[in-house]
């Protein structure tokens, strides 16, 4: 005789459950609020692979009110990308969450592909963050990725295994992406590089492969350490993808998307999705003062 190998009555009772959450038959995670789940059913026995990603804690992102549509913050060991126009502020909430990660006396990382780290802490400084202290108490460490060198990737993926780190922030991940691949030994060695010496087959920039293999490699990357993360990315005015690369999006734990209302002469924030997280989708209207980011 079969024996059915879980409870039937649990599994309609949890769609019992599920569906009445809202009467939208259509989207049964979205209410008249505007208010999604993501991810409302326990699916933590499917995640034996990476079982970090199962944790429920919530890490602060320096914005009280950021939290607060977060439903307490980042899930704990997420990739969440921040992504924008120019002028966003999508460099400001990197400040603001390495910021609250020193306050709590938790170890930071921070990459950066677009400017150097003394244009970094001057910048922060007009702003109110003050990194200088917290990189000479060794809790804080900047790492310059000059693309244009052989051993980037090398010196990265060291730093990010070895360092211990609580907090990381990418910024940002379009220049990165963007860098030629060659593939040496088949396909067992991946080489992100301008130097194709030793190469027998090139991925060019901005090519869907190379852009691929390099996406994938940083997120599993960043995924296999415990600790949670920012990534920012770029968008080109008038795209409606969520990253330039077009490809981030998908392979991210959260996307929070910065946007400027130039008609209103307003910046906004909209949490477009946040793994196991109750959010709405109602963009915010927010501005850059002297602190940071306040919400308005």
């Amino acid at each position: 005789m079969f024996k059915p190998c879980f409870d039937i009555s649990t599994f309609f009772y949890s769609f019992e459950k599920i569906f009445k959450l809202s009467n939208h038959y259509e989207n049964p995670w979205e209410n008249e609020d505007n208010i999604i789940w993501e991810n409302p059913i326990n699916m933590d026995m499917f995640n034996e692979q990476n079982p970090m990603k199962t944790q429920s804690y919530r890490i602060s992102t320096g914005i009280q009110r950021l939290d607060e549509l977060l439903s307490g913050g980042l899930p704990t060991n997420s990739v969440t990308l921040i992504s924008g126009t120019p002028g966003s502020g999508k460099t400001i909430m990197c400040y603001h969450y390495i910021q609250e990660g020193l306050n709590n006396g938790e170890k930071c990382l921070y990459l950066t592909s677009d400017e150097r780290v003394e244009n970094i802490c001057k910048q922060a400084g007009e702003l109110g963050f003050n990194f200088k202290q917290y990189v000479e108490s060794d809790f804080l460490k900047f790492l310059y990725l000059d693309v244009e060198q052989s051993d980037m990737f090398i010196a990265m993926e060291e730093e990010v295994r070895t360092g211990g780190y609580n907090r990381i922030v990418l910024d940002s991940i379009t220049p990165i992406v963007e860098v030629p691949l060659w593939v040496s030994n088949g396909i067992n060695e991946i080489i992100p590089s301008f130097d194709s010496s030793k190469s027998t087959k090139k991925y060019p920039a901005g090519s869907t492969p190379a852009t691929r293999m390099h996406v994938r490699h940083l997120i599993n990357l960043l995924n296999k350490v415990s600790c949670t993360v920012l990534i920012t990315s770029e968008i080109p005015e008038g795209s409606r993808s969520l990253s330039r690369d077009t490809i981030s999006e998908f392979m991210v734990d959260g996307i929070i998307l910065m946007d400027l209302d130039i008609s209103m002469n307003r910046r906004k924030l909209t949490v477009r999705k946040m793994r196991a997280t109750k959010h709405t989708l109602k963009p915010q209207d927010i501005t850059i003062t002297s602190g940071g980011i306040q919400f308005l």
